[in-house]
C-alpha cells in the first residue's frame, strides 16, 4: 500500500484515519518551531556577506529584519562603533517586489541563496564603489557621495556582473553572451555573440556551480585590460523537462543535466580585449582534462587554470600565456580515489614570486609555497597540522609575511591561526570551541571574525590591524529561547574505529528512563553533522523534546579526518557509510543506558535522505523507521562530477552503481518509510523518489510518500517547514 500525504498539496491526508500523538511544546517555548522556521534557524536579522573596506574606513555587510528574508546593504563605521542602512530594495527600485528569472532562480539554488533582496553585492579594490544586481537591474552606489547610479543595460536575463579592478567598468553575462559597461561614458559593449539555450560565453556550466564551487564563467585581468570567459556548449548534454505537477499551465524548460557516464558540457576558455575584438583559445589537452575546474588571474601571476580529467583522479595547474593561448604545466596531482578541489589555490604572491598550493599527497590537507615554475619552496603548513581549506579562509598579509587560514584541532572545531610565509610557527588567534572566520580588507587594515559557538550563534566582531577588537556588527536577529541540551563524544569500536558523535537528550530527560532513538543524519562526502556550534542542534532539540534523543554520527567519508578516513568509500556508498552508523550507534548504545536501541528511526535530507532509506532497507535489525528527504535514489541519475568522482564510471564500476541503488534493495522493505521530496527539484530530481516508490509499489512494499508542492531542494517556505517537522515527529511517535 501507497499512503500518499497530500496535505501540502492543498488536500487531506490520505489513509490515515487513525488519531496521531500530540506534539509537544517544547518545554515553556510554545511558539518556538514557527519562530524556527520563520527566521529560518534565527538566522535572519544576522549579519551576512561581511566585506571589510580598504583604509579603515568600514564594513560593508547584508542584514534583513528578524523575520523577513528581504536582505539590505549596510555600512558599519569604526570610529561611531554604529551601522546604517546604505541600500535596500526599496530604494532602489521603489518596491519591496523582486523579479527574478528562471537563470537567477536555478543559479541561487545552485548557491543555497534562499534570501530575497540585495542578496549579493560587488565592491571595487579602493572600496569607493559598490555594485548591486536586483530584479535584473544593476546599480552602482558612490559611497562617498551617496549617490546611486542605475546602469542602462539591454533588457533580458543579466547574471553575475562585477567590477573590473580599476573599477571602471562592470562585466555581466545578458542572455547567454558577455557585456561590459563603461561607467564613466555610460556605454554598454557586447563582447562575444552566438549564444543560445545550447552555448553560453561568461556562465559557469552546472556542474562547476553545483558541484566544483565555481558560480562565475569569466574573469578579469589585473590590469583590466581583458578579460577570460568560458564557452559552455552543452549541445551534447541529455536534456530533462522537469515540471511542476501543480502547475500543469506552466511552460516547460529544457535542462541540460548530465548524468554518469553520459556527455558533459563541452568547455573552452578564451580571452578577448575588455573594448572588444578577437577572441585567444586557451590550449590544454581539453580531450584528456575536460574538467576547467579553476581559473585565478590575479596580480603578480599569470592567468592560470587548474584542469581536471573525467576521473577526477589526474589534475593539471596550468599557466597560460594569453597572447598565444599555449598553456605551460606548473605542477601536476594524482590520486588512485579521487582528488578534492580547493578554490582558494593557487593563491598568486603579488611580488609574483609564487603561489600557495593545497595539496593531499601526505596524507591530509598541506599548505605549499611554490615559485613561480611551480617548485616546492617550503611546506608551511604540513598534512598534520589540521589545516582546513575552507573557502574564503585563506588570505595573505605579503606587508608582515603572514598567512592567515582555518584549522580545525578537532573535526568539530575550527580556529583562526596564521604562519609566516617565509617559514616557522603558526600562531593560533582564537581558541576554545567552535566555528570561527576570518574575513580581511584588502590591505588589511581591517578584519572581521564571526564565531559560534555549543551556547551562542553566529556574531560578527570587528578588529583593527593589530588584532584590537573595536567593535561589532549588529544583529536584530530573534534568539533562540533555549541552549540545546547536546553533547559532542567520541567513541570507539571493537574495529578500532573512532567516531565523533553528538546526542541531543530532552530538556527534561529523566536519566531513569530509556529513550527511543532517531539518529539525524548526512553520512556522505563533503559535510558533516558533529559539530560544536549551537545551530546544528536547534531543530534536533525540539525534535528530542517530542520523547526522543537524536544522535548524529560521522562516519568514514565525512571531512575533517584526513586522505584515508574521506576515501574508504571510494567505489560504492552502500557499504562503509551505513556500516559505520550501525557500528557507532552500537558503541554509544553500551556505554548509555538511555539509549533505547530497539526503537531506532533515522532521518535525513540530500545523501542524509538516501541514508535514511538505505538503513530501513538494509538493516531493519537496527533502524524500526525512517524518514527520507529529497534521496538519491540511483547513482545513474544523479550528475557526473560528483558521482563519479566516487563511484567511478558506470562501465569501470556496474557493480558499485548496482550496490549503490536503494532500487536493488527496494522488495526488502519491512519497516516504515515515509518518502519527502519538492516536486520541482533540480539537484535531486524528484525523479527518485518516484523510482523508488514505483519499485516499492511493485514489490508489495507498504510506504508513504510526501510530494511537497513546487519546492526544490532546499524548504525555505516556514509553512512547509513547520508541518514537515511535525509530519517527521509524528511519524516517529507512531513507529518507534
Amino acid at each position: 500500500m501507497v499512503l500518499v500525504c497530500s496535505c501540502l498539496l492543498g488536500g487531506s491526508s490520505l489513509g490515515l484515519s487513525a488519531p496521531v500523538p500530540k506534539i509537544a511544546s517544547t518545554l515553556n517555548t510554545p511558539n518556538f518551531l514557527s519562530d524556527y522556521a520563520v527566521t529560518r534557524g534565527f538566522s535572519l536579522g544576522r549579519p551576512l556577506r561581511a566585506r571589510p573596506l580598504p583604509g579603515g574606513q568600514g564594513v560593508l555587510f547584508l542584514r534583513s529584519e528578524a523575520r523577513s528574508p528581504r536582505l539590505s546593504l549596510y555600512e558599519f563605521d569604526p570610529v561611531s562603533g554604529t551601522a546604517r542602512e546604505v541600500l535596500s530594495p526599496e530604494k532602489l527600485s521603489g518596491s519591496s517586489d523582486e523579479q527574478l528569472s528562471p537563470e537567477e532562480k536555478a543559479r541561487r539554488e545552485r548557491m543555497r541563496v534562499s534570501t530575497t533582496g540585495i542578496t549579493s553585492f560587488d565592491l571595487s579594490e579602493d572600496g569607493s564603489k559598490v555594485l548591486v544586481s536586483l530584479s535584473g537591474q544593476l546599480f552602482v552606489y558612490t559611497r562617498n557621495r551617496g549617490s546611486v547610479q542605475k546602469l542602462a543595460t539591454s533588457p533580458g536575463t543579466l547574471l553575475d556582473p562585477r567590477f573590473s579592478p580599476d573599477g571602471t567598468q562592470v562585466a555581466y553575462v545578458l542572455e547567454g553572451d558577455l557585456y561590459a559597461f563603461d561607467l564613466a561614458g555610460g556605454k554598454e559593449r557586447r563582447l562575444t555573440e552566438g549564444a543560445s539555450d545550447e552555448l553560453t560565453h561568461g556562465l559557469a556550466e552546472f556542474v562547476a556551480q553545483e558541484e566544483m564551487d565555481r558560480f562565475t564563467g569569466y574573469w578579469w585581468s589585473p590590469d583590466s585590460r581583458f578579460i577570460a570567459y568560458e564557452e559552455a556548449d552543452a549541445s551534447g548534454v541529455e536534456a530533462w523537462h522537469p515540471s511542476d505537477p501543480a502547475k500543469p499551465g506552466a511552460e516547460i524548460y529544457a535542462q541540460r543535466y548530465p548524468r554518469p557516464g553520459k556527455a558533459n558540457v563541452s568547455v573552452r576558455l578564451g580571452i578577448l580585449p575588455a573594448g572588444g575584438g578577437r577572441t585567444t583559445w586557451v590550449s590544454w589537452e581539453r580531450a584528456r582534462f575536460p574538467y576547467l575546474a579553476t581559473v585565478k588571474w590575479e596580480q603578480g601571476g599569470p592567468l592560470t587554470l587548474v584542469v581536471q580529467d573525467r576521473h577526477q583522479r589526474q589534475e593539471q595547474v596550468l599557466a597560460v600565456d594569453t597572447t598565444t593561448g599555449q598553456s605551460e604545466l606548473l605542477l601536476s596531482e594524482s590520486d588512485p580515489a579521487w582528488l578534492n578541489l580547493d578554490q582558494q589555490t593557487p593563491r598568486w604572491l603579488v611580488d609574483g614570486s609564487g603561489f600557495l598550493w593545497t595539496s593531499e599527497r601526505e596524507g591530509g590537507p598541506q599548505l605549499e609555497l611554490r615559485d613561480r615554475r611551480g617548485q616546492l619552496v617550503r611546506v608551511l603548513l604540513p598534512a598534520t597540522s589540521g589545516y582546513i581549506p575552507e573557502k574564503n579562509a585563506l588570505a595573505v598579509d605579503e606587508r608582515t609575511r603572514q598567512v592567515y587560514y582555518q584549522f580545525g584541532p578537532d573535526p568539530t572545531t575550527t580556529q583562526i591561526s596564521r604562519v609566516p610565509l617565509d617559514g616557522g610557527k603558526p600562531e593560533a588567534l582564537t581558541s576554545g570551541q567552535g566555528q570561527h572566520l576570518a574575513l580581511f580588507a584588502k590591505d588589511f587594515s581591517l578584519s572581521v571574525r564571526s564565531e559560534s559557538n555549543p551556547r551562542t550563534l553566529t556574531n560578527w566582531s570587528v578588529y583593527d590591524r593589530e588584532g584590537r577588537r573595536i567593535g561589532a556588527l549588529p544583529s536584530v536577529a530573534l534568539e533562540s529561547p533555549f541552549i540545546p541540551h547536546s553533547e559532542i563524544v567520541q567513541v570507539t569500536t571493537p574495529e578500532q574505529l573512532t567516531f565523533y558523535c553528538s546526542l541531543v537528550r530532552p530538556q527534561n530527560f529523566d536519566p531513569a528512563r530509556r529513550y527511543p532513538v532517531i539518529v539525524d543524519v548526512y553520512g556522505g562526502p563533503g559535510a558533516q553533522k558533529v559539530s560544536a556550534t549551537m545551530v546544528n542542534y536547534l531543530r534536533p532539540q525540539w525534535l528530542a523534546d517530542q520523547g526522543f534523543i537524536v544522535v548524529s554520527i560521522d562516519g568514514r567519508g565525512t571531512p575533517g579526518r584526513g586522505r584515508d578516513w574521506e576515501r574508504a568509500i571510494a567505489g560504492n556508498f552502500a557499504a562503509i557509510p551505513l556500516d559505520d552508523q550501525v557500528s557507532a550507534l552500537k558503541a554509544l548504545g553500551k556505554r548509555l543506558h538511555e539509549l533505547d536501541l530497539s526503537r531506532v528511526g533515522i532521518t535525513g535530507w540530500s545523501f542524509g535522505g538516501y541514508m535514511s532509506a538505505l538503513a530501513v532497507l538494509r538493516r531493519p535489525d537496527i533502524f524500526k523507521a525512517a524518514v527520507a528527504g529529497a534521496p538519491v535514489v540511483d547513482w545513474l541519475d544523479y550528475d557526473t562530477h560528483y558521482t563519479e568522482r566516487y563511484l567511478g564510471l558506470p562501465a569501470d564500476n556496474p557493480q558499485g552503481y548496482e550496490q549503490s541503488s536503494l532500487l536493488t534493495y527496494a522488495a526488502k522493505l519491512e519497516r516504515p518509510l515515509l518518502i519527502v521530496h519538492g516536486t520541482s527539484d533540480d539537484n535531486v530530481f524528484f525523479l527518485h523518489s518516484l523510482k523508488l516508490s514505483d519499485a516499492l509499489f511493485r514489490a508489495g512494499r507498504d510506504h508513504q510518500i510526501l510530494p511537497l508542492s513546487g519546492l526544490t531542494h532546499m524548504v525555505p517556505d516556514p509553512q512547509v517547514r513547520i508541518r514537515l517537522e511535525e509530519r517527521t515527529a509524528r511519524f516517529f511517535q507512531e513507529h518507534l
